[in-house]
């Protein structure tokens, strides 16, 4: 029996993936119904945690006089940056001045470091990822730890698509490309070594005995540069990153390593449907350091939840295939410590722990 890859933390955003829409409609109707679906369950979502923020009372007035830093751990240009960028937007009108810089490197160990080791008064603020998870359960954390952070919230999630370039007419099937990786070496762009899409690509590679040549940059925008201009033959990364080049022509997403198929890509498989059993995929969320006073943890839940809820932001996350999946601080750290554990036992498997 196959072993199945697959991070159990995942499930709760898998269960904002819905399923594609029936044979019997048409595409266009599929498409329509698909987006509006998604913009229910994205706008619901954002709402709930709004609301809730909304019921505490909590006063954020003070927060009109002071400048906040927002640090992103990848460079510019990456499903990371592009998130954090709408969102700090979108909370803009709370402070005196939010600024986003990228601090990239490490494979996001430098940007969060840098974060978690910034002055305890909420003035800083670092969009974590999934790698707060998988850098120390690789050893390739630098000392990063995820008890270096108090989370305020999760943002959102996202599965891992295995991309091609359009033009590449060796992979036309998620079946053409891992036959054709079982006898060649194929090169697979990823978003720094000991990423979530190290890991994902990794873990197709376990499962399919496939052989790939990982190829790692700082951030996921460095490594779809490259696959556009044909110097490496794939990537595994989110749809969102690779949406508007799918949308061109320019690229193509031969599956997704989902439970479901995405709304958005409704023709596109699951790597399940094709027999490989991996599902992985990322999550985003903000943190400060671990001294931050919980009073100034609840006053920035309080005013990033609402952004997270602004029809600027939704409309963002719904036209750049994001989903908005939010959690409160607490729930956040109990899924980073589920992910950790998750992913140490995956790198052990996998036989990628760094000694």
């Amino acid at each position: 029996m196959r072993k199945r890859v697959v991070s159990l933390a995942m499930a709760a955003a898998m269960a904002l993936s819905l399923t594609a829409c029936g044979s019997s409609s048409s595409k266009t109707e599929t498409t329509a119904a698909a987006t509006e679906a998604a913009k229910t369950e994205t706008t619901a979502a954002a709402e709930g945690a709004a609301t809730e923020a909304a019921a505490s009372g909590v006063d954020t007035s003070a927060w009109k006089d002071k400048t906040v830093t927002c640090i992103v751990p990848y460079d510019a240009g990456g499903g990371t940056d592009t998130v954090m960028r709408a969102l700090a937007d979108a909370a803009k009108g709370s402070f005196k001045n939010i600024s986003v810089e990228n601090r990239s490197g490490g494979g996001g160990a430098t940007g969060m470091l840098a974060g978690a080791n910034a002055k305890a008064d909420g003035t800083t603020v670092t969009m974590i990822t999934v790698e707060l998870a998988t850098l120390e359960a690789m050893g390739t954390n630098a000392g990063l730890t995820y008890s270096m952070f108090k989370p305020i919230m999760m943002v959102n999630s996202a599965c891992a698509a295995i991309t091609v370039n359009a033009k590449d007419d060796r992979f036309n099937t998620i079946e053409d490309f891992i036959n054709y990786a079982k006898e060649n070496e194929v090169s697979m762009g990823n978003s720094g070594n000991g990423a979530i899409w190290h890991l994902a690509a990794a873990g197709l590679a376990k499962e399919t005995g496939a052989q790939f040549k990982h190829v790692a940059y700082d951030g996921a925008a460095g490594a779809i540069t490259d696959l556009l201009g044909e110097h490496i033959d794939a990537v595994a990364v989110s749809y969102a990153e690779v949406a508007n080049y799918v949308e061109s022509g320019d690229l193509k997403v031969l599956a997704v390593m989902n439970d479901k198929r995405l709304d958005s890509i409704p023709d596109v498989p699951t790597c399940q449907e094709a027999g490989y059993d991996v599902v992985l995929g990322t999550w985003r969320g903000l943190g400060v350091p671990k001294d931050t006073p919980d009073e100034v943890v609840d006053q920035l839940y309080e005013i990033f939840s609402q952004a997270a809820q602004s029809d600027a932001f939704v409309d963002f996350m719904n036209k750049s295939n994001n989903v908005i999946d939010v959690l409160d601080g607490a729930t956040f750290e109990e899924r980073i410590k589920s992910d950790l554990e998750t992913y140490t036992a995956l790198v052990t498997d996998l036989g990628l722990k760094v000694q």
